[in-house]
């Protein structure tokens, strides 16, 4: 018989799929639903000891034989400080110790509630992971519970082993064992490069070519990676490949590129028939919430990321294998494993792909973006401030000699203009930066030095505010909350651009755009640095974009 909380359940698949299998376990009140449920379990062996300080050691007396992770299980409160020289000796000895605490919920902290302290990272530096586990309430929840488990689990034996700290907060009641079955829960596996002295990788050689709705998804990469043309023979024709133009040229071939709109129109049950059996995914952030979403709601069977750092990375909730190496390693060692029957999926995604229009605008910051984006010069710098201008460029097709720069770790506004201005300051080609107006005027100070030149063109989209809050569909603003969310204003750059040696042009409507779009991408770098205003209504723009995309679905 096992608890009922959904987490201890998680815990112990998790704890037996990777490889754990002798357990200590200290006597308490807090930790009696881990201890029933893990002394139920038969391939568990458990040990019973009373203080905390002996059974830390005893736990690494277990693991030293043989090798193996072994755990320690504690109650709540001054019980887990007694194993703080355990873990200090596991770590610096690197041996796999999973230290397991019972715990008070969180609410109840530093109230004089009994056998409490701030227990999650109470170890510091002397574990490799600590996670506190959620106490599982939604499907979300679950779905947490696993990544936090597995994440810890894997970093018993990454690059060195070491100990770990799993937190559990457990709620009354917690006396009731209620469970007669153990769960699924997904397992994550990680391979250090795929090398059969890391593990026996045939299988996951054999599951890659089982599977034929195979979908590829770059994120962002500031690079270009030139594929050997038999590598790029072997590699496109097997999988659907998907990218932004912020992942640069990193892909064996053509990409489907226009995510959003293709996403768009297609509706549930289109999706669902296009459903991937395996993602692979490389490289950093997605801009796409369409595709963010349709992978979640319309989950693959197995999704293999794979990244030189090895860490764990769950952005659409269905992750089952890491492989720690470099990407572009992983796709030319796999190549020649593929077989030869090319799967009919890629070219399903193709068409659909084709069969959507080139995005076409009025007078707007899309069509503004749009104009410049398509007579960019080449070789250029593309620098693309967040957020709604990092989204709409998505819209159109970038040249493949300009390369293309955005700051999409945190996806905030403030430093684009600076990032930009850096890495123009020691680049000789042409850098065009187009941003936004809450994002100019909250770093104008980029200007402020003397460290850019000429190279610099700055295309600022000004249409009073923030105009992507009014786009986020179901958001109803209040007119009295309307001016503090979208920050509307009424500045203009002109002033500012001028006092900074920049030569300022300016377009209110579509003659004035065409005009200046002319002159502000001549492919010569001129004699001083340009600053292209671009006036537009928030109202409109909003419009004609909801107007674009509804009609994608008709």
């Amino acid at each position: 018989m096992y608890t009922d909380k959904k987490s201890i359940l998680q815990l112990a698949v998790l704890l037996k799929a990777h490889g754990v299998r002798k357990i200590v376990l200290c006597p308490g009140s807090r930790d009696i639903p881990i201890i029933q449920t893990l002394a139920n379990i038969p391939d568990f062996t458990c040990y019973p000891v009373t203080d905390e300080r002996s059974a830390g050691f005893f736990a690494i007396g277990l693991a030293l034989h043989g090798g193996s992770p072994a755990a320690v299980c504690c109650t709540s409160g001054t019980a887990l400080l007694n194993l703080h020289p355990a873990v200090a000796e596991a770590f610096y000895q690197q041996i796999p110790l999973v230290v397991i605490s019972a715990d008070r919920p969180g609410a109840w902290i530093g109230q004089m509630d009994g056998q409490t302290l701030p227990q999650p990272g109470v170890f510091g530096p002397l574990v490799k992971r600590s996670v506190n586990l959620p106490e599982v309430v939604t499907e979300e929840d679950e779905w947490y519970c696993n990544r936090l488990l597995n994440e810890a689990l894997l970093e018993l034996n990454h690059h060195g082993r070491g100990p770990i700290h799993i937190n559990v907060p457990i709620s009354d009641p917690f006396f009731k064992l209620p469970v007669t079955e153990l769960p699924e829960a997904r397992v994550i596996t990680r391979y250090q490069g795929l090398s059969v002295y890391d593990k026996d990788y045939q299988p996951l050689i054999d599951r890659l070519n089982r599977y034929q709705r195979r979908m590829v998804i770059v994120g962002q990469m500031n690079l270009i990676y030139l594929f050997d043309k038999k590598y790029t023979k072997m590699l496109y024709k097997h999988f659907a490949w998907f990218t932004e133009n912020i992942s640069n040229r990193t892909i064996p071939g053509q990409a489907i590129r226009n995510i959003e709109p293709l996403l768009c129109s297609m509706n549930f049950e289109a999706q669902e028939k296009m459903r991937p059996e395996l993602v692979i995914t490389y490289g950093g952030h997605v801009i796409s919430k369409r595709l963010k979403n349709f992978l979640r709601r319309h989950p693959p069977k197995e999704h293999w990321h794979v990244s030189p750092d090895g860490e764990v990375m769950d952005l659409y909730g269905s992750l089952t294998t890491v492989i720690e190496m470099d990407p572009f390693e992983f796709l030319e060692k796999i190549a020649p494993m593929m077989e030869n029957r090319t799967p009919d999926y890629p070219r399903q995604w193709e068409a659909l792909s084709k069969a959507i229009p080139q995005a076409e605008f009025t007078y707007s910051e899309m069509s503004a973006i749009g104009k410049v984006i398509r007579n960019l010069p080449t070789p250029c710098s593309l620098h693309l401030a967040n957020s709604s201008t990092v989204r709409y460029a998505q819209l159109f097709d970038v040249p493949e000699e300009v390369e293309i720069l955005s700051n999409r770790g945190t996806n905030g506004i403030e430093g684009s203009l600076s990032t930009a201005i850096g890495y123009a300051a020691v680049s000789e080609k042409l850098n065009f930066i187009l941003i936004g107006d809450l994002s100019f005027f909250y770093d104008m100070n980029a200007l402020w030095n003397a460290n850019y030149g000429s190279n610099i063109r700055i295309l600022l989209l000004n249409n009073s505010g923030g105009e992507i809050f009014h786009a986020l569909p179901g958001l109803e603003l209040h007119e009295n909350a309307r001016r503090f969310v979208t920050a509307t204003h009424q500045t203009s750059a002109k002033a500012w651009a001028e006092d900074r040696g920049f030569e300022y042009l300016s377009a209110h409507n579509e003659g004035e755009l065409n005009t200046a779009v002319a002159h502000f991408v001549q492919p010569s770098i001129t004699n001083r640095p340009m600053l292209f205003e671009v006036f537009t209504d928030k109202a409109q723009d909003v419009e004609k974009l909801k107007e674009y995309y509804h009609n994608l679905k008709h």
